[in-house]
């Protein structure tokens, strides 16, 4: 025989799709064609799988005809990681290569990068590799040794960790494994360290003091997954309130930490140890960040942006007025839909991107409006053209505005002091009564919630439907408006643990989504959350 299949995926995306590698190795003009519209990284295969198939066991068939299709030959295909299963099937289908038969590749899939001697080397996005390979039945993975502890993460699939070739082989035909050099991890060596994600570990929101309007504001926010914007003077805590909000925040669930990790494989940026993402993610770009760095993008495949890396995390972006308008007009589909399309040339990969998005600005050059002890010296055509990207079908999309000013006195009776534990208890209990609301639906949080189906099965009472209708009939509130205030107000009403938001709830939810400083939430509401 002839002819031999190996098994492999390739990742458009986060979506894995299964193909299949078949070889035909036969008399004819000797060369090797490779086909099945594959890029570059995949017809240079045939140099790597030469050298490694005669530095390992094996033996090239040099005096015949090679032929790779990559089947299927419409979906474009590209990654280093083919090498393994494009050796194994040519190796398979040599009829003067008794060592390997077609019958062998069958119940596996294969992932790697092959050497010029034979050995694997580690490739991006096993896991989600992995993940789509078990979801088409296969329970057999084999991926380069590094890679082991990520691809066991999938449940009912036997992962065989191997370092070259040569084992693979063994492995497949039932001999003994032999010795092979222990094969390098991907992960970067740090050459120095600074703040990082280790300088949020220790943040709690026990520190900040006062501020309770915008403490409430952000529990909304992280209850219900609503985007939100804080401007404020430099200064006041707008950062400091932000890197906190991941404290409140649950754990992922395990369907959740499959999905972030998976992104972060596709990235390279799993941790070390292989094990599944936890805890929210928290990603902060730099205002100077190029789109594709905060969208997805960049040059080969496709990968994820910072966007789609805090999905189910927090995504801050500091001093908003100062990103690129290319990068705050392409927050428009996440902010929208929780996903990311990236269409370039013949790549088209979509990413979830459900994060938290929290936005920070100042409301002016200097940074003192609003301030204290220092007076302001912008005039107000400087105020209105820094923040004219404050304005529009992006802001249109963000659920919570907060002004954030200096409190020299308390108003009402301040929750400072309560810590980020008690604070995300009170987020897990009012995740818990959305997924129970929404059993069954294809969203779990408020903010995700279709305003249709909002409308015909929870909706609003009477007394707060009549003050959303008053501010759509007065310009105040646009039609996207009117769905997020009822999406905030079904998030008020499950952190403050009620069943049914009321009139109250519902007049917290416009003034949540006002920029207008003259209106307050309710002292009466921020003391019943408070106690």
């Amino acid at each position: 025989m002839s002819f031999a299949t190996a098994r492999t995926i390739v990742l458009r995306g986060a979506e894995g799709h299964l193909v299949d590698v078949q070889a035909d190795v036969s008399p004819g003009v000797v060369g090797v064609t490779m086909t099945g519209r594959v890029d570059k990284s995949v017809t240079e295969a045939a140099h790597r799988v030469r050298m490694a198939i005669n530095n390992s066991r094996g033996r090239w068939p040099a005096t015949k005809r090679v032929t790779v299709l990559v089947a299927p030959a419409d979906l474009p295909k590209s990654g280093t990681h083919l090498d393994l299963a494009i050796a194994l099937a040519i190796m398979a289908a040599d009829r003067d290569e008794a060592a390997l038969t077609p019958e062998a590749l069958g119940d596996h899939v294969f992932i790697g990068e092959l050497a010029v001697d034979g050995a694997l080397r580690p490739v991006h996005g096993v896991l989600p590799m992995v993940i789509a390979a078990a979801r088409r039945g296969f329970t057999r993975v084999v991926v380069p040794e590094p890679h082991a502890a990520e691809a066991a993460l999938v449940p009912g699939v036997s992962v065989f960790g191997l370092r070259s070739l040569d084992q693979v082989i063994a492995h497949l035909i039932g001999v003994e494994v032999p010795e092979a050099e222990p094969v390098a991890d991907l992960s970067a060596i740090r050459l120095g360290t600074w703040r990082g994600e280790g300088r949020l570990a220790d943040v709690d929101m026990a520190e900040l003091d006062g501020l309770d309007e915008v403490r409430f504001a952000v529990e909304v926010a992280a209850a219900g997954g609503h985007p939100m914007m804080m401007i404020g003077p430099r200064g006041v805590g707008k950062t400091s309130i932000a890197e906190r909000i991941p404290t409140i925040l649950p754990d992922l669930t395990v369907e959740e930490s499959l999905e972030v990790s998976a992104l972060h494989s596709v990235a390279g940026l799993l941790a070390d140890s292989g094990g599944l993402v936890r805890r929210p993610p928290w990603f902060a770009p730099h205002h100077g960040a190029s789109a594709v760095s905060v969208l997805g993008g960049g040059n080969g495949r496709v990968r994820p942006g910072q966007v789609s890396l805090a999905h189910h995390g927090v995504l801050f972006l500091d001093e908003f007025v100062h990103f690129r308008s290319d990068v705050v007009e392409a927050l428009r589909e996440p902010l929208e839909s929780g996903e990311v399309t990236i269409s370039r040339g013949e790549e088209h990969a979509t990413f979830p991107a459900r994060s938290l998005v929290v936005l920070a600005a100042n409301p002016c050059p200097c940074g003192n409006f609003f301030g204290t002890g220092t007076a302001c010296d912008c005039s107000a055509l400087m105020r209105q053209q820094y923040t004219r990207k404050l304005s529009g079908p992006i802001v249109d999309r963000v659920d919570i505005w907060m002004e954030v000013r200096p409190e020299p006195a308390r108003r009402f009776p301040s929750a400072s002091g309560e810590d980020s534990a008690t604070v995300r208890e009170r987020v897990s209990a009012a995740r818990a009564r959305q997924a129970r609301r929404y059993a069954g639906c294809r969203w779990h949080l408020n903010s995700a919630a279709p305003g249709p189906v909002l409308a015909e099965r929870w909706p609003l009472p009477r007394e707060g439907q009549a003050l959303i209708d008053s501010e759509l009939a007065a310009g105040v509130l646009s039609r996207r408006g009117v769905t997020r205030v009822h999406r905030l107000a079904w998030s008020v009403a499950d952190v403050l643990g009620l069943d049914v938001p009321g009139e109250r709830e519902v007049q917290a939810a416009l003034v949540l989504r006002s920029s207008d400083s003259s209106r307050s939430l309710a002292t009466d509401l921020v003391r019943a959350w408070a106690s």
